[in-house]
């Protein structure tokens, strides 16, 4: 077992990439040490096999309700599983049935539109309309790379609508954690580190207390100059414990420890579930909203036994599970998952234990962190 000052992760043997010993890892080899709701039809996902893209998991589970543009994400993610093995048939599918839903039902995704913003959504679907006119010639002519630019643009702009769907937070935050700052809505950080630049988004939307926490450390600073203080590969880099004896954040206008809640939104459900495992639940077969199935998934470390003492220690997941199946990936519902990075693959890549944050700084969303009232 391994821990950094009381504070740990999931410990497991290196995984070995190929099928059958990847499986066989997961089912027996992993060892544990410590680190009535309303229905979501938003963070429903197709069924198969782990998604692996952390853009496409914040898409998924953004909370909206318009089966059209999830229809029409679902069409254009589904090019990204033939892409690798040069299936030409099945992705020319995929780009004519995207071109059918924009030109015939472009009305359904509009309707979940505020009229405020619609003008900005004609915008886009127009966009995306080029897109994918330009995705077909590419997809004609069997450019593979040109291909994989304009998918990743396209959902770029495809996302960008469903985010204008998005009119209200989706649930209450429990009163007991009003002493917490909460994140209601999505943050963008951008963690310059010495090896190069990291950015994440962290989603409120699922993790709204925990990606409150994160949000205000990295504005208060406190993230700058620290060093990354375990590292593993193809597993965990963590970091985010402060010099001296704490272990974690000390606000200084209480003076106490800041303890931070386990948090896990279950795909279909409306709240997260608070303080427990869902392991300890009994909830064995429930998949997370935000799940360990993206390279650079952010979640908070805590202490082996104590699930609400998550404080700001977190850490990158650095294991590729493109053969992980779907439902079998063993730190879900134990640890707060609460966002993904989007750039900077290379950059996590390099970094080791020693190497230090240069400085953490929020570049989006800096109006969705609500700070408690002193």
């Amino acid at each position: 077992m391994l821990h950094w000052s009381n504070f740990s992760i999931d410990t497991c043997k290196r995984w070995l990439k190929t099928t059958v010993l990847a499986l066989l890892l997961f089912t027996f080899s992993l060892s544990f040490s410590s680190v009535s709701h309303a229905k979501r039809p938003s963070s429903s996902m197709p069924a198969g096999n782990a998604i692996t893209d952390g853009r496409a998991l914040l898409r998924y589970a953004l909370p909206i309700d318009n089966q059209t543009v999830r229809e029409l994400q679902i069409t254009l993610e589904d090019i990204g599983n033939h892409i690798r093995s040069k299936r030409w048939g099945p992705i020319s599918s995929d780009v004519s049935k995207a071109s059918r839903i924009l030109s015939i039902r472009e009305s359904d995704i509009l309707k979940s539109i505020p009229d405020a913003k619609k003008p900005e959504a004609e915008t886009l679907v127009a966009k995306v309309k080029e897109g994918v006119s330009q995705l077909s010639e590419a997809v004609e002519a069997k450019d593979r790379e040109k291909v994989i630019d304009l998918k990743a643009k396209i959902l770029g702009s495809v996302g960008d609508i469903e985010e204008l769907m998005v009119t209200e937070f989706p649930f209450e935050v429990p009163s007991e954690y009003a002493n917490l700052p909460q994140l209601k809505g999505r943050a963008t950080v951008a963690v310059e580190t010495e090896k190069g630049t990291i950015t994440v988004v962290v989603d409120g939307y699922s993790a709204p207390v925990t990606g409150g926490n994160f949000v205000d450390l990295v504005d208060r600073g406190f993230y700058d100059g620290l060093p990354f203080i375990r590292s593993e590969e193809s597993y965990v880099l963590q970091t985010g414990d402060p010099e001296g004896k704490e272990v974690g954040f000390i606000d200084p206008a209480t003076g106490k420890y800041r303890n931070i809640p386990l948090e896990v939104l279950v795909r279909d459900e409306k709240e997260p579930i608070y303080g427990i495992t869902l392991e300890d639940a009994g909830r064995y077969r429930d998949e997370p909203v935000l799940p360990f199935s993206a390279y650079g998934t952010l979640a908070m470390a805590r202490a082996e036994a104590e699930p609400d003492s998550a404080s700001s220690q977190f850490f990158f997941f650095l294991f590729e599970p493109e053969l992980t199946p779907a439902g079998l990936n063993l730190l879900d519902g134990r640890y707060t998952v609460f966002g993904y990075m989007i750039e900077g693959k290379e950059v996590l890549d390099q970094l080791k234990q020693g190497d230090k944050i240069v400085s953490a700084k929020v570049i989006k969303g800096m109006e969705n962190l609500l700070r408690p009232q002193v």
